[in-house]
């Protein structure tokens, strides 16, 4: 059963590889190679929501909610997702100054990153038949980090899920090495680095902590 603790907990831990805070830093902003092409883009954010992905779709919540940086974002709002404002300087201070100052903005964070990252994964967990609190942090934190459950690394392996008569952790740490192993060779050199994250998984797998019950460490960070 995944209580609303074991939902904290696990959102916790994805906050650590996040912006390395379990509680999340909502004015974290970095900007990396990993757009389209290659290009250079702003990634900002408690869940770290992408310029050419759901930053767009949050400034329009924020707006939406009454901020009082609103009217402020509004003249970019034409631009972002369709132009780079990775040297436009305003748009950033207005973007880390929302975060500090504006408790809308950490609201409008929280509620986006729930809508379009937890529920589809819980929707996933359920409508597969996941039951334990580890396979639920695997699945969010893929949700967060993809954008889903990728089909492609679904066939990379031939376990099934529960839905289907498989058995749930095996699955899982199925899934997890082809995730680890395809994010420590992609092309995109900056996501290596990221293994870090089903390093996580494993460990706790090892450890026997499917049920979260046990503190994770990850990132030099204990969550208890």
């Amino acid at each position: 059963m995944i209580t609303n603790e074991i939902k904290k907990k696990i959102i916790s831990i994805v906050n650590v590889f996040e912006t390395g805070s379990a509680e999340g830093e909502y004015d974290a902003l970095v900007i990396y190679p990993d757009g389209r092409g290659g290009s250079r883009q702003i990634t900002y954010g408690r869940s770290q929501t992408t310029e050419q992905g759901n930053l767009r779709n949050l400034l329009e919540r924020y707006i939406g909610m009454g901020g009082s940086f609103a009217a402020a974002f509004e003249p970019y709002m034409s631009k972002v997702g369709r132009q780079s404002l990775v040297n436009d300087k305003q748009f950033i201070k207005l973007l880390k100054d929302s975060a500090r100052q504006d408790p809308i903005m950490r609201e409008a964070q929280d509620e986006t990153f729930e809508r379009l990252y937890f529920d589809p994964a819980f929707y996933f967990f359920n409508a597969e038949k996941f039951q334990l609190p580890l396979s639920l942090l695997v699945i969010y934190d893929s949700f967060i980090h993809s954008g889903t459950i990728p089909g492609f690394l679904r066939v990379r392996f031939p376990e099934r899920t529960p839905l289907h008569g498989g058995d749930e952790k095996s699955w899982i740490l199925a899934y997890t090495k082809a995730r680890q192993q395809w994010l420590a060779t992609h092309p995109k050199k900056v996501l290596h680095p990221t293994v870090y994250r089903t390093k996580t998984f494993l460990a706790q797998a090892d450890k026997g902590n499917w049920d979260l019950s046990a503190p994770v460490i990850t990132q030099g960070i204990t969550i208890a």
